[in-house]
């Protein structure tokens, strides 16, 4: 169980990271969007304030936390809300359903982790 905790952790903090710093290098273009979409209108409102630059940092901090065990659930603090984002942008924005590979994994991932340390994370909120 513990290899298992640690390659989940590892996994999830790799997706994260490397979400954050694609999205600021600018390694990766994105495709187009069509144009008056809900998704369109959505990242037109996130892109030029800001607010997803700030997101992206926060799933670089949380990944990096995520991937060391002792600070692991510091680590799902953070990136819970993100992960909740996530799931809601596909459900009500994009409405491409929850059924994609990257959801599942992001998802599945993220419940083990908080399943597994579900005792140190209780004292947390404690």
């Amino acid at each position: 169980m513990k290899y298992l905790t640690l390659i989940a952790g590892g996994l999830l903090g790799f997706l994260f990271v490397a979400a954050g710093v694609v999205h600021f290098l600018k390694l990766v273009v994105m495709p187009p969007i069509a144009a008056g979409s809900p998704p369109a209108l959505f990242m037109g409102a996130l892109g030029p304030t800001g607010y997803l630059d700030m997101v992206k940092a926060f799933e670089i901090i949380g990944g990096l936390l995520v991937v060391v065990p002792r600070t692991r659930n510091y680590g799902l603090l953070v990136l819970g809300p993100i992960v909740v984002n996530i799931l809601a942008y596909q459900v009500f924005i994009a409405k491409d359903g929850l059924f994609q590979p990257p959801i599942i994994l992001i998802t599945v991932l993220s419940a083990f982790l908080l399943w597994s340390g579900r005792v140190a994370f209780a004292r947390l909120l404690n």
